[in-house]
């Protein structure tokens, strides 16, 4: 270009040829900024240069800029988390965990986050840079959880948590030789199939140390029943749904409840802590039972009965976790405790009921007191409520962290058929007919 502009000072002309190779290198180049400057100098000093096109040298070309988005989380994934109340039991009879406490650390078998925690916390959050908005408690492979410090606010706690990590003996204090925490688990998969276990436990506490032996999958101790005021169907527990009565290796023994030798043999185990449940066809200690009650206007309410049935067990300080879309719209809870553990804009489907305190926080071994009950009331999102397809039934249900065994989707109490309705009331319009008919004639 030097030379081209020494040319022009010396009063040479460039002709066309000139142009078009410089145009065509300025092309090569990449800089179309020149390319068009030097064609436009071309056009209004009267060289007739044309456009076309020219091939850009791939050396100079530049990468695209690709822009990094975070990620969202999807419906899919927000419906894959779990919870789990994860408790440690200190059998030792005269060795305690002293301050500064324990540390419990283990690797997740896949992607899996921390999304929410009560009753305790991770060391370090981890790199969270791909969730956008909502970012989880912990991203980390590998977690490290303490203890929460006495004095943590009430909507932080869970049952047995919060002792700064220090967990008494056996023999000095069962009731406080133990520790627990609670934990909302993302990417963990909507199955028992997709779901898999942590690995490589570890516990960390002052003293000689522990050993932590591997995950194991736990038996059932809790199931679902459903009802409803539109189908005279009551949908029970799966059958064998935490084990067999003729199981030989089931959760444990069951009992008749009308039994002559009842009291003998809930006695004779008091320090026996497998449980000792009712002969059920589902063989599980608890049930929570979800009853469609009342369809109003403007609202709809729901019946939600929990019982025992192992005579073995009171259960102190209980809680169950309830998923289900309406929850965004419940309108009044009348004798339970309840708190939204996802509160999102829009999207608001899981929450916490525990019982009140002094009333019915206390649920009793099996018999006629162990059960607690509530009824919930639901204003109507026009938008999306219906009885249609089982969708006033919960999607999933926590008993104490552990997750319940619900009945399959296809037996859920569905409305009845309009075409069967419509049948029935013509069935009685020809018969109301055929009697007016009868009496007419009986007394002309």
């Amino acid at each position: 270009m030097t030379v081209f502009e020494m040319l022009k000072a010396d009063g040479c002309k460039p002709g066309i040829k000139t142009y078009d190779l410089l145009i065509g290198k300025w092309c090569a180049h990449n800089r179309l900024d020149k390319a068009n400057a030097l064609f436009n100098e071309a056009l209004s000093n009267g060289v007739p240069v044309k456009p076309k096109e020219y091939r850009v040298d791939a050396k100079f070309l530049k990468p695209k800029a690709v822009k990094k988005e975070k990620k969202r989380e999807t419906l899919p994934e927000r419906q894959g988390r779990g919870y789990a109340v994860v408790t440690m039991y200190n059998f030792q009879q005269y060795r305690h965990i002293q301050a500064p406490g324990w540390t419990l650390g283990w690797t997740w078998a896949k992607k899996e986050v921390i999304w929410t925690m009560m009753g305790g916390q991770t060391t370090e959050q981890g790199d969270c840079s791909k969730y956008k908005g909502n970012v989880p408690h912990c991203c980390k492979k590998d977690p490290t959880v303490v203890d929460l410090l006495p004095g943590t606010p009430y909507n932080q706690q869970i049952a047995n948590c919060c002792k700064g990590g220090v967990i008494n003996s056996w023999a000095q204090d069962a009731a406080t030789a133990v520790s627990s925490f609670q934990v909302s688990v993302g990417a963990a998969g909507t199955s028992n199939k997709t779901v898999r276990l942590p690995k490589n436990f570890t516990l960390r506490a002052p003293g000689p140390g522990y050993t932590c032996g591997p995950a194991k999958i736990k038996t059932p101790t809790c199931c679902v029943s459903l009802s409803s005021f539109y189908n005279d169907t009551i949908v029970g527990c799966p059958t064998c749904a935490c084990g067999c009565k003729n199981s030989t290796n089931g959760p444990g023994s069951c009992v008749d409840p009308d039994a002559p030798h009842l009291a003998s043999v809930v006695s004779s185990g008091k320090n026996d802590l497998s449980p000792l449940v009712q002969c059920t066809s589902h063989m599980c200690p608890i049930r929570v039972h979800w009853h469609v009650k009342l369809n109003y206007k403007e609202y709809w309410r729901v019946k939600v009965t929990i019982t025992n049935f192992n005579y073995r067990m009171n259960y102190t300080q209980w809680n169950i976790v309830v998923q289900h879309p309406n929850f965004d719209n419940l309108t009044q809870i009348f004798s339970f405790n309840y708190k939204s553990l996802t509160p999102y804009d829009g999207l608001n489907d899981t929450a916490m009921l525990w019982g009140v305190k002094f009333y019915n926080d206390l649920l009793s071994q099996a018999g006629p007191l162990g059960n607690v009950q509530s009824e919930l009331l639901f204003r109507k999102d026009k938008s999306t409520f219906t009885f249609e397809k089982g969708w006033a039934f919960p999607r999933r249900i926590y008993f104490n962290g552990d997750n319940c065994v619900m009945p399959p989707p296809d037996a859920y109490p569905w409305l009845p058929n309009d075409s069967c309705r419509l049948i029935i009331s013509l069935f009685r319009l020809v018969m109301a007919f055929l009697a007016y008919i009868v009496f007419f004639f009986a007394y002309m």
